[in-house]
């Protein structure tokens, strides 16, 4: 079971179905003993990082999700989940993350539309267990305005340019991965790496 983590932030039901496309079963929970009792987690979300964090907190979620994390469960963010596995976000104000991945969120800057919305493509900078099978170029479909500024390239895995920016689309550290596009409105591409991290859990 994957527990799809319900903390008032996020698009709970569209990942709910496309791991159920894919077979998967999963719950959108926010019971600490179940997260607990799962095989995986899947942090979505949607919104402002002081207010998911926030929120997180208020459920003492932020130290459940930390915890399992770290115990070496398999863990997943995406969208603003995956900006949460960061150590600090600038959004709004500055405001400590869950601290699963170096670095901190920051807001994308130069002549560009923000928010960054739609498809674009992928370039791997070094193969993860999320990315098996996934071409050089494939697309995947964003909306953000703030992005990932990682401490150490040895996290990145695969980057968009946006501008002048190289945004970090996926993430990793040992058991943790994270995807700054949404892999569940991403087509064949997207279900493959879900794929993928249900197959991390096998």
């Amino acid at each position: 079971m994957i527990s799809i983590v319900d903390y008032g932030m996020g698009n709970l039901k569209s990942v709910q179905k496309a791991l159920k496309y894919i077979g998967a079963n999963s719950k959108i929970t926010s019971d600490q003993c179940e997260i607990e009792k799962s095989e995986a987690i899947i942090l979505p979300g949607v919104g402002a990082f002081p207010e998911a964090m926030k929120n997180l907190k208020k459920r003492n979620l932020d130290k459940v999700l930390k915890k399992e994390a770290e115990s070496g469960k398999p863990f997943m963010g995406i969208c603003l989940g995956m900006q949460l596995l960061f150590d600090i976000g600038e959004e709004i104000e500055e405001c400590e993350g869950l601290g699963l991945i170096p670095g901190k969120i920051t807001k994308l800057y130069g002549d560009i539309k923000i928010p960054h919305m739609g498809w674009n493509n992928l370039i791997i900078d070094k193969q993860c267990k999320i990315l098996e099978d996934v071409a050089e170029n494939s697309y995947v479909y964003f909306v953000h305005s703030f992005y990932g500024e990682l401490k150490s390239k040895e996290n990145l895995n695969a980057y968009s340019t946006y501008g002048e920016i190289n945004i970090p689309a996926v993430v990793s550290k040992d058991n943790v991965y994270g995807a700054q596009f949404h892999p569940e409105k991403s087509g064949d591409i997207g279900i493959g790496m879900l794929k993928n991290f249900v197959k991390i859990i096998a």
